[in-house]
């Protein structure tokens, strides 16, 4: 554990704050999912840094460009901002799947960044996300736990995963995950 290291949640975007649109390039078409701000409200409250980390394919593919993926967490960034909701950093990978990268989940790069950039423990952090890769990449990183949401993708990833989602804690939403990691407070013994 880093001296006077800091905990952290990291969150996937899609999926688990906001309904994923298929790559969505339109501000405007960012919708908040039910409870994400009563979630990251809590775990604020409880002391944690938040940090996105994304894979942003639609970069990569083509569909959109980076300019438009800034404006999208600009927009998004503005309507947490009203809500107390504010996030340390926001990592993107920009490379589609087939494209070569250090940094895409389930890869840990923005993790470590994040770690040597905010003096983050990540062995009492949390990855948050509502696919396999996101869960990976916390256990990638040494986070404390990851988590999936059955928003999403969460629910299809629970069915044909189940198996490989090992020791994750699934629950069905940004806030119930909040409420969990929070739970912990009080049972500090959990693994």
């Amino acid at each position: 554990m880093k001296t006077n290291a800091s905990s952290a949640i990291f969150l996937d975007r899609d999926g688990t704050i906001i309904r994923d649109r298929d790559y969505l390039r339109l501000p405007e078409e960012v919708e908040l999912l039910p409870g994400a701000v009563a979630g990251m409200k809590a775990l604020i409250g409880a002391g944690f840094k938040l940090f996105i980390v994304s894979n942003q394919s639609g970069v990569g593919r083509g569909y959109f460009t980076m300019k438009q993926v800034d404006a999208v967490h600009a927009h998004l960034c503005g309507i947490l901002a009203a809500e107390g909701v504010v996030f340390g950093k926001i990592y993107v990978s920009p490379e589609s799947p087939d494209q070569p990268s250090l940094t895409r989940k389930p890869s840990p790069q923005f993790l470590f960044d994040a770690s040597k950039e905010f003096n983050l423990d990540l062995s009492s952090s949390f990855m948050i996300g509502d696919k396999l890769i996101d869960v990976e990449c916390g256990w990638n990183a040494g986070v404390r736990k990851s988590l999936l949401v059955r928003t999403g993708y969460g629910t299809e990833c629970e069915r044909i995963s189940a198996a490989a989602l090992g020791n994750a804690v699934v629950v069905d939403d940004l806030e119930r995950a909040a409420e969990w990691i929070l739970s912990l407070n009080r049972n500090p013994d959990v693994p």
